[in-house]
This record gives structure tokens, C-alpha cells and sequence, in this order.
């Protein structure tokens, strides 16, 4: 058994002084959802024990935030892989084989729509599925998704189909989060 973690880098700035998407961090509601998220992500159990982060500036720093906030007095196995940055499903798959090594759970932290897409994907469509209902709406900026694998090696990643079991999105935690704010 596999558990992966999904989750979308929080709400970015509008713009970049150097101009490069690559470069844009994180907006004030961003820093605050990152914050919030990681303290949701405290609560998975087992925790993770590897973090794989796309090398994107709004991706680094909503990990680096959620990090922070989890309190771990452990260290987390964390690998910056320049490949996630607008990856699609099956680069973050390729990513999930190639870093996952022995670790039963895995945190995979990048952009949409590959992670949106990754989760339907994974998660075969079934009507009574709430979760994945939401994930087909929209898997907004700071989401996150956990997908359980009957798997016993991520190499088997590429075939699987896997259980929606957790989906948090940052509104889902305060509503000042939620798109209907601007701040």
C-alpha cells in the first residue's frame, strides 16, 4: 500500500519583476493558505516521508511554508525536481517513480492542470464519489488531495488506480481563503 499527496501550490502574485511565471511567489492569501494547509497536513497519518516540490518559486515556497507549519520535529526527505514546474500526469508520474524509493508515502507538490488531472486519473469516476466530484470541479490553487494505492512499489504507479481518501481545500479550512475574497 502507496499513499500520495497532491497538492497545488498556493494562490501566486499577479506578477513577477523579472517578468518569468517561474519566478512568481506567493500572494499575502497564498502565505496564509500555505500556513493553513500545513497544518492540515500535520494530521496525515502516517506522515509523509518524502516530499517531492516542483523547483517553481510559488511551488518552493508554499512547501517551504507548509513545512514550517506541520512542526514536525522530524525531517522530511524533501527533493526540488525542475521537471514538476507545469508538469502533466504522467511527468509527475515519472517524478513519483523516480524519487519514491522505498517510502510508503509520497507528497508531490505542483501546478494544475496536470495535478487535477493526475487525481481523475488515479481515481476511477464513480458517481457516489463525492471527492472526486469536487477534484472534477476544480482543484483550486493550494488544494490537496490524498490518493490511497494498493500498490507495493511506485514503479507500479503507471497501471494503478487508486481511492480518493482526503481532498482540503484551503476554503475548506476558512472561508477568507475561498475565492469570494480578494484579500
Amino acid at each position: 500500500m502507496k499513499i500520495l499527496g497532491l497538492l497545488r501550490h498556493a494562490k501566486s502574485e499577479e506578477h513577477q519583476p523579472s517578468g518569468r511565471d517561474y519566478d512568481r511567489g506567493l500572494n499575502p492569501k497564498g502565505r496564509r493558505a500555505a500556513a493553513a494547509m500545513g497544518r492540515a497536513l500535520a494530521r496525515v497519518q502516517p506522515p509523509f516521508e518524502r516530499v517531492v516540490a516542483s523547483a517553481a518559486a510559488r511551488a518552493q515556497e508554499t512547501i517551504d511554508i507548509a513545512l514550517d507549519a506541520m512542526g514536525r520535529s522530524a525531517p522530511v526527505e524533501r527533493v526540488d525536481d525542475k521537471k514538476l514546474y507545469l508538469a502533466d500526469p504522467g511527468q509527475l508520474i515519472d517524478s513519483a517513480v523516480e524519487h519514491g524509493g522505498n517510502a510508503d508515502s509520497l507528497l508531490l507538490v505542483a501546478h494544475n492542470p496536470g495535478l487535477e488531472e493526475l487525481v481523475l486519473a488515479l481515481v476511477p469516476a464513480d458517481p457516489e464519489d463525492r471527492l472526486r466530484a469536487i477534484a472534477e470541479e476544480k482543484f483550486p490553487t493550494g488544494a490537496f488531495a490524498l490518493v490511497e494505492l494498493d500498490i507495493a512499489d511506485w514503479s507500479e504507479l503507471p497501471r494503478a488506480k487508486g481511492r480518493l481518501i482526503a481532498l482540503t481545500r484551503p476554503r475548506d479550512l476558512d472561508p477568507a481563503l475561498g475565492p469570494e475574497y480578494a484579500g
